[in-house]
């Protein structure tokens, strides 16, 4: 699990709460349930409405991900591709059979297991892509629903302002109640601008990113695979990978998104 996620919400909100402490107030003032809630589950409902059941639940399921997925390693696919091609070129296409059970990775396998069944090479290459495509096109699903939720929980949070100012204005008659109401009442912006600045919009960005990286690990595999296949020399394949194998940055993720 790669900590930089929780790493950096826990720094986020330290600052956020030691500035808090600094100018004399107190981080737990901020923890009212009716801004909470409103924000919250405001957000999820008006992201929701605006898609489906499954896309908020892809959202989930890539969040969780994104917290608890180790990073891609793209070194960890040459060493056993280079092997598989050795034995191949030794041994002949066939021989990799016996080796399916040593593959830890299930798409390289599924690679290799078609390329050692016959497949024709533009089938085997049309196949993979397309699960690389799907899982990134997942992935961005995941990312659209928290980069939606960062757009409407700063206007949601300001309509829970709203509220809370109205309540104000029905409390005229007791002015020593208005400072802890208007207080109250801006709480639910906080809220919004925070959770759309140090959550939903760094979340949907982790995601897209990963996504990346994981997608181009994927088609590190799919370059070996073909190349096995094709009777490549080992030292071929590797050079041909590590060659490929430069992570993608925040711009190539974005565009892979």
């Amino acid at each position: 699990m790669d900590p930089a996620a929780i790493v950096g919400l826990v720094l986020a909100l330290g600052a956020i709460f030691g500035a808090m402490i600094l100018e004399g107030g107190s981080p737990m003032a901020i923890f009212l349930v009716p801004p909470l809630i409103l924000v919250f589950i405001g957000t999820l409902g008006a992201c929701l409405a605006g898609g489906t059941v499954p896309s908020m639940l892809t959202a989930f399921k890539w969040l969780i991900f994104s917290f608890t997925a180790k990073k891609p390693d793209h070194e960890s696919v040459v060493e056993p591709l280079v092997k598989m091609a050795e034995k191949a070129r030794r041994e002949g296409l066939l021989a990799l059979e016996s080796e399916m059970d040593t593959i830890n990775d299930p798409f390289m396998r599924r690679g290799l297991q078609m390329a050692v069944d016959g497949t024709d090479p533009d089938d085997l290459f049309d196949i993979l892509s397309a699960e690389v495509k799907a899982k990134k096109a997942s992935a961005g699903v995941g990312a659209s629903f928290w980069t939606d939720a960062g757009g409407y929980s700063p206007t949601i949070g300001i309509i829970g302002t709203v509220i809370g100012l109205i309540h104000v204005l029905e409390n005229l008659s007791q002015p020593d109640k208005l400072g802890e109401l208007i207080a109250s009442a801006f709480v639910a912006t906080l809220w919004g601008v925070l959770s759309a600045n140090i959550m939903f919009l760094p979340w949907a960005k982790r995601i897209k990113y990963l996504a990346a990286q994981e997608g181009g690990r994927m088609e590190l595999i799919i370059d070996g695979v073909l190349a096995i296949q094709a009777g490549a020399n080992p030292r071929v394949v590797a050079t041909k990978l590590k060659a490929k194998m430069t992570p993608p940055g925040p711009a190539e993720a974005k565009e892979a998104a």
